[in-house]
């Protein structure tokens, strides 16, 4: 199945591939130990706490973002040493097609395109769960986006909850209202000037509450404004909170459920999850579209040889990541389809390939 040809090429691939990978991990390592190091000492935190809930876990988080311009600059620095080598050309002379000559290329980029979806969907939102609450905990214990004034949430198809101010710190809420509905008419009404949060599961205290029923035409009413009352509620405080990387920290069946929990309950910023989750399926594409491209581009045996190939290579990675973060950018705040957003780069960079291919050296 695979010739003595192809398995060279895969391995130089794979083998250039994880070295820069390893290279970069190291750089990358030693930039954010000397950044953070005080903070570690600040909170007294040891060597064993660090690495185990923050850097074994930061290593495929930043490793991640960049394997698609890794996998670019691999194939560009050994292809473009093979071309300098006449290697291309004596294959292609053998009578190999390009598109033939292209395919260990392909094996390789589809399976590390593999590795990274099954890893951005599943593994590394698990580590980054560990890792990015060791963030909030010790780094950034500022970053949550708690919703704090003028709540409204539905509890399920028919009841709905509102709050006035709520306080993260003692976990009260002021001027608490709960209206449930049958047949698109009110049959309940709670009213409360304070609720407290008593623990779970979804126990709260309620204080100067009102309670109104309505069937038809009868109605009842219960007032308190002395003696609390412990009740349960299908919702707790974390419930109102949010941190801006939580769609780091969660599965693709996580993002899923918190989606369709979020619109069921009218509570919307749901776009930058749908966003997160096509983005970890584009990002293993663009391994195979920038793998293709730059074994196009490396192939040809020019003058300047591996200096220039690698600066091509560079620059379009380069051009690449800009163009991602406009349409993540268009993605999150334009009116326009999530999902086409996010995949824009890819379609643009996939038709520069086939082109790139259609004219590559015969």
């Amino acid at each position: 199945m695979f010739k003595t040809l192809d398995k060279y090429i895969i391995k130089k691939y794979l083998g250039t591939f994880f070295f820069s990978v390893l290279l970069f991990s190291l750089i990358s390592v030693v930039m954010s130990f000397s950044e953070k190091v005080n903070k570690f000492l600040d909170h007294n935190l040891t060597a064993e706490v660090v690495l185990k809930e923050y850097y074994i876990h930061f290593i495929p988080y930043i490793n991640a973002l960049l394997w698609p311009l890794f996998s670019l600059i691999a194939v560009v620095f050994f292809t473009s040493r093979l071309a300098r080598n006449s290697e291309v050309i004596s294959a292609l002379n053998a009578g190999m097609s390009f598109t033939r000559f292209l395919r260990p290329y392909f094996i390789a980029a589809l399976f590390l395109a593999t590795v990274h979806f099954v890893a951005n969907h599943f593994i590394i939102p698990k580590g980054n769960k560990t890792m990015l609450t060791f963030e909030n905990k010790y780094f950034y214990p500022n970053n949550d986006e708690t919703k704090r004034h003028n709540i409204h949430m539905f509890l399920d198809a028919e009841s709905k909850i509102y709050l006035k101010n709520f306080r993260k710190g003692d976990t009260i809420g002021r001027d608490f209202r709960l209206e449930k509905f049958h047949n698109n008419e009110i049959v309940y009404l709670l009213e409360a000037s304070t609720i407290k949060w008593k623990g779970k599961p979804n126990k709260w205290e309620i204080r100067n509450y009102a309670i109104q029923e309505f069937d038809g035409d009868k109605e009842s009413l219960i007032l308190n404004e002395k003696t609390p009352l412990d009740t349960s509620f299908a919702f707790t405080p974390w419930d109102l909170e949010r941190y801006s990387n939580q769609k780091e920290m969660m599965t693709t069946p996580e993002l899923q459920e918190f989606i369709a929990n979020e619109k069921r309950r009218g509570l919307g910023a749901t776009r930058k999850m749908q966003v997160e989750m096509h983005r970890r399926t584009a990002d293993p594409i663009t391994i195979i579209i920038l793998t293709i491209i730059g074994a196009a581009i490396a192939a040809r045996k020019i003058r300047g040889g591996m200096g220039l190939h690698l600066a091509m290579g560079i620059a379009i990675g380069a051009l690449f990541i800009v163009m991602s973060q406009f349409s993540l950018t268009f993605a999150n705040n334009l009116n326009v389809s999530s999902s086409f957003a996010v995949w824009i780069p890819n379609i643009l960079f996939g038709i520069a390939s086939i082109i790139l291919v259609l004219k590559a050296q015969k």
